[in-house]
């Protein structure tokens, strides 16, 4: 089986995460992408949301695709989530596995700063997702691929919901209303 490893915080998980799982399968023939939520993550704060609502968010996101799956490895593992532990924690549970982690060119430009990321590259294959917004520095080990450029992110609709603006095309309706239920990132004298 082929296996798609996407992490991340997932505050909140958005349509460009959906869209970029789903081109990785088709195009890479992947049998499952397993989203996993960080814990701490070592590369950025985590701005207002625990990981138990982020986890519940990208729950409801890939609900009804049964090539996704969430794992709450890391949060169960408590500490800061380092993409290493978690891959050897997976080649141990899914023995005989081909895993390939799909990281965006973002954080590309940044790998050889990952914990142990020589060992990484050894153990899976690291799949890169080329965004215009952010041109690839160096090819190093990488499979590079296209991807349908969604120009989105977190921290954008983040900001939209904080300046009062309608995210309702960039999450999933499951998801918007679990935003607005719990009042994320709303400014804090709006809350």
């Amino acid at each position: 089986m082929k296996i798609g490893i996407l992490g991340g915080t997932f505050n909140p998980p958005h349509v460009g995460h959906l869209v970029l799982a789903q081109e990785f399968v088709e195009n890479f023939g992947l049998d499952k992408i397993f989203f996993i939520p960080t814990n701490v993550s070592p590369h950025k704060e985590i701005e207002s949301v625990n990981v138990a609502d982020r986890l519940e968010m990208i729950k409801l996101a890939v609900a009804g695709n049964n090539c996704f799956e969430v794992l709450d490895l890391e949060i169960k593992r408590k500490g800061v989530s380092y993409t290493i532990d978690t891959i050897k924690e997976l080649k141990k549970k899914y023995q005989g596995q081909e895993f390939y982690l799909i990281i965006g060119s973002d954080l590309a430009n940044d790998f050889s700063n990952w914990k142990d990321y020589e060992e990484i590259k050894k153990i899976v294959k690291v799949v890169v997702a080329c965004r215009k917004s952010f041109p690839l520095k160096e090819k190093d080990d990488f499979i590079l691929s296209d991807v349908t450029q969604i120009e989105v992110s977190s921290s954008k609709i983040r900001s939209l919901i904080r300046d009062g603006h309608d995210v309702k095309y960039f999450v999933n309706k499951e998801v918007l209303y679990y935003i607005k239920e719990h009042g994320f990132y709303l400014r804090k004298e709006d809350s």
